[in-house]
């Protein structure tokens, strides 16, 4: 599911034009990044938490010449699902194997 599919089911399911959905989700989404860029935390009841990491430094190899290198360190995105929507998912595969 991309972008255009999330505007696509809201415009479905609430009604407003597609240029209002598309406004509201674009919206809801550079807060989200704005928040992430502060290094604060997402958490959206229900669904999970958005948080930034800071991962260290690691010895790498790369493979085409078989040379070590050092990978610097960076923050990385990381995403925990709550325990609703982990229920809801094996809820659901749980449904599709009988």
């Amino acid at each position: 599911m991309n972008k255009k599919d999330i505007v696509q089911a809201i415009h479905e399911r609430v009604g407003f034009s597609k240029r209002e959905t598309t406004a509201i989700v674009d919206t809801a989404l550079e807060t989200i990044k704005t928040a992430l860029v502060a290094e604060k935390q997402v958490m959206i009841s229900s669904f999970g938490k958005f948080s930034v990491r800071q991962r260290k430094a690691q010895k790498g190899r790369n493979l085409q010449t078989g040379q070590s290198v050092t990978i610097p360190p960076r923050k990385a995105v990381t995403f925990k699902a709550s325990q609703v929507l982990k229920d809801r998912i094996n809820e659901t595969h749980r449904a599709r194997d009988t």
